[in-house]
């Protein structure tokens, strides 16, 4: 499968790192794709990612996703599934940029033909792409309108690791501001463990 992946710092990289490991044809976007040529995978102009892409990866800082998505035009996204890994944090993470909504509600409301799914927000980089070096199994959320998107989605998920008894679909994309406000338990939880490599798992009542 074609990935496109905007953003190419920590995660875009890491994810794009999984999926050609897996024997996917991957592209990092950059607005600037001349000065990443460091960074051992093939990188693109941010277009030339979308028009690349069977799949398109939001790996952007949150607060300014939109407007960078903006920039690509509806055209270029209508019908092409995004998988939105985002989250938006003031400067200082202390606060959520989206307080009553989610950066994929966002998305979603401003490009309506483009199906968004929001996964892999609740961990770091590591992780999304090493779940089976955790301690134990964890679990990965999905959040999404499009039953197509999310299935396509769950390959993908497979395909880095995540066993399909590791996906939660939430439901649909106002269930994305649950996983992008862990965001913030989630600093609290890496200020108490020392690392920021961890997962959680979502646990049943016994005999569920």
């Amino acid at each position: 499968m074609r990935i496109g992946l905007l953003g190419t710092g920590n995660v875009g990289r890491a994810l794009a790192t999984g999926w050609r490991a897996a024997g996917h044809d991957v592209l990092l976007g950059s607005r600037h794709p001349g000065e990443r040529g460091d960074l051992g995978l093939p990188v693109a102009g941010l277009a030339e990612t979308a028009a690349h892409a069977q799949v398109l990866v939001n790996a952007t800082p949150g607060g300014a996703s939109v407007d960078l998505l903006r920039s690509l035009g509806a055209e270029a996204l209508a019908g092409l599934p995004l998988i939105d890994v985002g989250v938006g944090l003031s400067d200082d993470f202390t606060a959520l940029a989206h307080p009553n909504s989610s950066l994929g509600e966002q998305i979603q409301e401003a490009f309506p033909r483009t199906p968004v799914v929001k996964t892999l927000c609740t961990m770091d980089s590591t992780a999304t792409v090493a779940p089976g070096d955790l301690a134990g199994p964890s679990t990965v959320f999905l959040s999404g309108n499009d039953a197509a998107a999310k299935r396509t989605t769950a390959t993908l998920l497979t395909d880095l690791g995540w066993p399909p008894d590791s996906h939660l679909d939430l439901g649909d994309i106002t269930t994305a501001r649950g996983q992008e406000h862990f965001a913030l338990l989630f600093i609290g939880i890496m200020g108490a463990l020392s690392t920021h490599t961890f997962n959680i798992k979502v646990v049943r009542e016994a005999g569920a």
